[in-house]
């Protein structure tokens, strides 16, 4: 016995010896992590103004087909063209389908590819929240700026369609998501045509105008459009990751810039379950509800495999060096510690979509009476599709989660297959590194998987780099406004996303 204990400690030895080895000589990146501020902001109360007005055109996109009030976005357009004078002159530009706006700046060299950037004009609904303040004429660009908020707000400060500059903020729906982008980027083609700033490749733009809605009458159409005059992208930017203040990332003391190399898929199903309806004062053994009830607890008991992608793996390789000893040992060693790995990944909502096609029971029917069972009970069960995880996974999924039961599976809204993954190894993702660097030299710059959908997937098809990411350094609460309540976007966040496109517009063949 005495020998079996000493073989045993032996061997406990050994593999902690051969644990703590691995968690010191692990290959994480070294970041190198700048100081100072980086590029700091010129005071350009033009380009603000410019980006208030377009918050104040309410192009709100609403419903699954993208039938809504087309008038303000004819003014939108307008509104844009007296705007930007010199970009409408210096470039070929062209409506698609009415209302996607694509523009051209040419470039010297024909021969090398060009580079895309993405954005679009629509904007969801405002909600009903309170207004403290309604005055529609809101401009003082040199108040002091406030801390950023710490939660999101129950009321907007500013009507939501005011575009309201106060408080070093730019306040509206759309501020953020995704009017700032669109606007930074006609600032940036503006700069360039005014300083006489010629690419060496063809810069073009491309705004959608339905992307909340899902695409098919914008972004679908302006890929489309590009892949029939047969151009191919050597970089395809557009809205996903974002620059995460210091703090917001569990165990990470510094700024993480978030990019997104590839995107979530998309399903959602409506479940109807049905049974034997009738009066509640003799009701069934088995009630169409409790059916539905025992189908989403399967549903979220036994939800879909757990896995760590080779995206997220290089993103924890980016990042493990900065976080504390325990998680640097797991991620180091996951021959071993792997199944306890998942395990905490997995407790966390945010982190569990890392690594996960998550499930999320959204909305659910039955009957309209207190006293009645209804024959039919539905309810809707959204899955946003881990890469690796296909289409046909999920319906096999709901197929065994609902064995045993008479239901009726329909599919509603846009179902997508999870997007292909986008290579960090080329020159399109290190400018993204090289523009963070120039306006957040103190951030940590790592491939990410994007859990929301964008326009981005759309443009696969003319371009294998495909890259989400906003550059605004934002904290959760920020993040969390922007389809809720008192939307806003910081000054500074606005003028650095300016000198951020024009920095990589200028300097991507240098």
């Amino acid at each position: 016995m005495k020998k079996f204990l000493l073989i045993l400690l032996g061997i406990v030895v050994i593999l902690a010896a051969v644990v703590l080895i691995k968690t010191y000589t692990y290959p994480f990146k070294k970041n190198n992590i700048g100081a100072g501020e980086g590029w700091k902001p010129v005071k350009n109360d033009s380009a603000v103004m410019r980006l208030s007005g377009g918050i104040k055109v309410p192009t709100v996109s609403t419903g699954s087909l993208g039938e809504f009030d087309y008038a303000p976005f004819d003014q939108f357009k307008t509104y844009l063209k007296t705007s930007y004078p010199l970009v409408y002159q210096n470039t070929e530009n062209v409506e698609v389908n009415q209302y996607g706006l694509v523009f051209r700046l040419k470039g010297s060299n024909p021969a090398l590819e060009p580079i895309l950037f993405l954005s679009h004009m629509d904007v969801v609904p405002p909600g009903d929240a309170d207004i403290k303040n309604n005055d529609p004429n809101v401009f003082r660009p040199d108040d002091k700026p406030l801390e950023p908020v710490s939660k999101v707000a129950e009321d907007w400060e500013f009507a939501p369609f005011s575009g309201a500059v106060a408080n070093g903020r730019i306040y509206g729906r759309g501020a953020i998501d995704m009017k700032g982008m669109l606007f930074s980027l006609m600032e940036s083609m503006n700069s360039m045509i005014k300083n006489k700033q010629i690419p060496q490749r063809d810069i073009y733009l491309a705004f959608g105008f339905d992307e909340e809605v899902g695409g098919k009458k914008g972004a679908i159409q302006i890929a489309d459009y590009f892949k029939k005059k047969g151009l191919k992208f050597d970089a395809v930017y557009d809205e996903g990751g974002l620059i995460m203040r210091k703090g917001n990332v569990a165990g990470i003391d510094t700024d993480v810039a978030v990019v997104g190399c590839a995107e979530k898929g998309f399903l959602s199903a409506k479940i109807k379950v049905k049974g034997l309806g009738g009066h509640s004062s003799m009701p069934p053994m088995e009630s169409a509800i409790g059916k539905a009830a025992v189908i989403m607890q399967r549903l979220e008991d036994h939800q879909m495999k757990p896995v760590i992608t080779p995206l997220i793996q290089e993103f924890f390789t980016n990042i493990g060096g900065e976080m504390p000893f325990a998680t640097r040992m797991a991620l180091a060693n996951q021959w071993l510690l792997k199944p306890v790995l998942i395990s905490q990944l997995t407790k966390n909502n945010t982190t569990n979509a890392l690594v996960r096609t998550t499930t999320a029971l959204t909305m659910m029917k039955g009957s309209d009476g207190t006293n009645v069972l209804s024959p039919e009970v539905e309810f809707v069960v959204n899955f946003r599709l881990l890469p690796g995880n296909s289409v046909k996974d999920v319906r096999d999924h709901i197929a065994k989660s609902t064995e045993g039961f008479d239901v009726e599976v329909e599919e509603i809204d846009n179902t997508r297959e999870a997007s292909a993954i986008s290579p960090t190894n080329t020159r399109a993702f290190k400018m993204i590194e090289a523009g963070v660097k120039e306006i957040h030299p103190g951030a940590i710059v790592t491939p990410y998987l994007t859990m929301a959908g964008t326009d981005a997937g759309k443009y696969e098809i003319v371009s294998k780099n495909v890259y989400r990411f906003m550059p605004i350094k934002i904290n959760s609460a920020e993040q969390q406004s922007i389809h809720s309540t008192n939307e806003y976007l910081s000054i500074e966040n606005y003028l650095k996303m300016i000198h951020y496109f024009e920095y990589i517009m200028k300097n991507y063949d240098k």
